[in-house]
């Protein structure tokens, strides 16, 4: 082996230098990139579906309509696009509801009939009744033509506003608050729960207690 000269071997060990702080700066990135793709890939999937299930919602659909159930919807969604996917009847009552109200994650839709389509029908029953005075008709129907027959109560979770309006003591503005109330919160889980609704106190509650019911 030739003996080096000093200056040699500082260009020796400089170059030797180099190659080294280059291979380890390689190696460096080569196992930042490797170390952080499986953490990517195994968390990928299961954050999409988590993402996923926070963009929707589900809301139950009854009344008057072909398909009640349960439905599944975009978050954001109005109350028109989930009567929309269960199908209104020709007889559903959609003025009854606020169809541009947003809807909440487990709420329930109840579409109402039109009180025409009830009241149609009691108006059939009416020529069969025996010929019956109008004097004794007018005394067997007192408060609204669209009171139910046969002294039937009143369904606050489906009843259209004219229905309610047939209540003692709940004139237009009042129906509408009861309306309004169950779109936003849900229907009325028993008749008391009528109480809720701003306007309905005691004193009225106890003059419809027995002519309602959820």
């Amino acid at each position: 082996m030739f003996p080096l000269e000093r200056r040699q071997q500082l260009i020796v060990l400089a170059v030797l230098a180099v190659i080294l702080f280059g291979g380890g700066y390689k190696y460096a990135r080569w196992h930042a990139a490797h170390a952080d793709r499986p953490r990517v890939e195994s968390s990928g999937p299961a954050e999409a579906a988590k993402n996923q299930a926070a963009q929707e919602i589900l809301v139950h659909v009854a009344g008057a309509v072909e398909k009640p159930g349960v439905y599944r919807l975009p978050r954001g969604s109005r109350v028109h696009d989930a009567v929309a996917m269960a199908q209104a009847l020709p007889e559903a009552d959609l003025d009854a509801l606020n169809l541009a109200a947003p809807l909440a994650d487990g709420q329930k839709v109840t579409v109402p009939v039109r009180p025409k389509a009830l009241s149609g029908a009691n108006a059939g029953a009416g020529p069969s009744m025996g010929g019956q005075a109008p004097g004794a008709a007018a005394a067997a129907g007192r408060s609204s033509p669209f009171a139910p027959p046969g002294g039937s109560l009143i369904n606050i979770n489906t009843a259209g506003k004219a229905e309610l309006e047939s209540l003692p003591g709940i004139g237009p503005s009042l129906a509408e608050r009861i309306i309004e109330y169950r779109e936003k919160n849900g229907p009325f889980l028993s008749p008391e729960d009528i109480k809720n609704v701003s306007g309905i106190g005691e004193k009225r509650y106890e003059q419809i207690k027995d002519k309602i019911t959820t």
